[in-house]
Formats: C-alpha cells, sequence, structure tokens
C-alpha cells in the first residue's frame, strides 16, 4: 500500500477559481490560458521537488503516471517507490483514481513504461 499526499508544503497548486471572471449574466473562464500555464509550472516544481528530494534513491522520482477517470484523468507525481510514495496533481478536474493506494512499485514502473 502506498502513501498518496495531496501537495507538497510550501507548494501550492493554482486555484481555478481565482481564474474566473465574474460578469453580468454567468462566470466565465477568460483566464484559461493563463490557468493552463500555471498549473504546468505547478507540475514542473513538483517534479523537480521529487527529483531534488528523492532522486538519489529512486531513479523514478520525478516522473508523471496517468490514469483515465470520468472525463480525464488522474495526475500523480512518482515521489518514491520504496516505499510507495505519490504526489497527487490537484489542479484541473482534480480527478482521483480510486484504486491508486493498491498500486505497487512494479505496477507504477510498469505504468511508466507504458506511458513512455
Amino acid at each position: 500500500m502506498g502513501t498518496i499526499y495531496s501537495k507538497i508544503p510550501n507548494l501550492d497548486p493554482p486555484d481555478l477559481k481565482s481564474y474566473y471572471e465574474k460578469s453580468k449574466y454567468r462566470d466565465s473562464m477568460k483566464n484559461y490560458d493563463l490557468y493552463k500555464k500555471d498549473c504546468e509550472t505547478y507540475v514542473e516544481k513538483v517534479k523537480n521537488f521529487c527529483k531534488t528530494t528523492y532522486g538519489k534513491t529512486c531513479k523514478e522520482a520525478g516522473k508523471e503516471i496517468q490514469f483515465q477517470v470520468g472525463d480525464g484523468h488522474a495526475r500523480y507525481i512518482i515521489a518514491s517507490l520504496k516505499p510507495v510514495k505519490l504526489i497527487h496533481l490537484d489542479i484541473g478536474d482534480q480527478w482521483e483514481f480510486p484504486y491508486i493506494h493498491r498500486l505497487t512499485a512494479s505496477d507504477l514502473r510498469n505504468r511508466i513504461t507504458k506511458e513512455s
């Protein structure tokens, strides 16, 4: 059984609500491109954190894996495989893979190979 973290201390994901603009008729997502850019910057920071923190003991540290859920993807960054530690990327639709905590290091390595 792995440990899933929702975020890294002192590094918060972009808040989707702050990118909406109020209008007379309804809220609009006019700043969507900026939100996407900020999300990818956040993902790179998480990857770098994992590489620098766990990279000496885990060659897969900092790699992203995705699982199809609903109409999108649940996204995770590998921090460690022994023991299994993943960072959930709480961005976009914020999907979570319901069986993520059951995956083993071998399952995750196979997933990395499949996505490469």
